[in-house]
């Protein structure tokens, strides 16, 4: 045999040895699926649907319960029924209530400058992580801050971060995780009066993370940001939880993902979460008609993953 042919069928041999490995590799682990819903929404019926359609946890939060000036709307009575009631039904569907997304407002913000407003905003979040503790959540979630005055930033940080180990304590009383979730910020200014909220680039979440304990964790919404993917690498180990939506880059759109009317690459993000070893869930928080669309549109965007994966892209 000439050398030629060796050659020739080296390569060939090589090439279906290539194939057959890459074939030979297990495809990575789907995710679990979940989505918000206030906790005024749950009901046994949906929740049922829900598991029946592929759903393995929710997110869920207290609308309505707080009023502008910071008083609850319902009786402490009131209150546990109605937790006890929505845990019973995640129960009895078998969903877990995965996280908690905590009031966020001008009136509930954590990086307020004045000291005493900070705390009384901090003592009633602590209130309400006692309530949630009935629900048994695994992650509880907060907004870092709401729009800020111009050229209090530092401070604003500061504060944020202190009310945020503070808080810290609470969520481990009731075994549970913090995260801060990044937020929406193309530009620093919202109007002439106002910046934006904190965590609104790659970066300032970076150096924000990078000052808070290491028990203090990220919550990733890729909607908020135009680089979706490189938070999800930035924040690495530290990214315990995600909000699924899509968008423009110029509004909160929270678009369904496969709506086709968002920016994300969607390939993108799911390589960055597998590189990163993301063990949470997808977690919906956007437009949809039908409960049963979030299983199917994970599993079309799961198979691009893979076949992205397998020619190398």
């Amino acid at each position: 045999m000439n050398r030629y042919y060796f050659c020739m069928i080296a390569f060939v041999v090589c090439g279906w040895l290539f194939v057959l490995d890459a074939n030979s590799q297990p495809a990575p682990q789907r995710l679990r699926l979940g989505f918000s819903i206030g906790i005024d929404k749950i009901t046994p019926e949906i929740l049922t649907r829900a598991k029946a359609d592929g759903i393995d946890c929710i997110e869920t939060s207290l609308p309505g319960y707080i009023d502008s000036a910071r008083k609850l709307r319902f009786t402490n009575e009131e209150i546990i029924r109605n937790l006890q009631a929505a845990k019973k039904a995640a129960d009895d569907a078998g969903i877990k209530i995965w996280s908690i997304h905590m009031p966020y407002s001008m009136q509930m913000d954590i990086s307020l400058g004045d000291d005493a407003e900070r705390q009384k905003v901090l003592d009633l979040h602590k209130k309400i992580i006692g309530y949630c503790s009935i629900l048994k959540p695994k992650i509880i979630l907060f907004h870092p801050s709401s729009f800020l005055g111009l050229n209090e930033r530092e401070l604003r940080k500061s504060q944020m971060i202190k009310s945020a180990i503070e808080l810290n304590k609470t969520i481990k009383a009731i075994s549970a995780t913090m995260v801060i979730e990044n937020m929406f910020g193309p530009e620093l200014l919202r109007d002439s009066n106002r910046e934006r909220p904190l965590l609104r680039t790659v970066e300032e979440s970076v150096e924000i993370m990078n000052r808070l304990p290491a028990d203090i964790y990220a919550a990733i919404d890729l909607n908020h940001t135009k680089y979706p993917s490189s938070m999800i690498y930035a924040m690495g180990a530290r990214l315990k939880t995600l909000h699924v939506a899509d968008g423009t880059d110029q509004a909160e759109n929270h678009f369904f993902p496969c709506s086709g009317e968002g920016h994300n690459d969607w390939t993108a993000i799911l390589i960055a979460l597998n590189a990163v070893e993301y063990k949470g869930p997808f977690m919906y928080e956007s437009k949809y008609n039908e409960i049963n669309d979030f299983k199917s549109c994970y599993e079309s965007l799961y198979q691009s993953f893979v076949h992205a994966i397998k020619v190398g892209k």
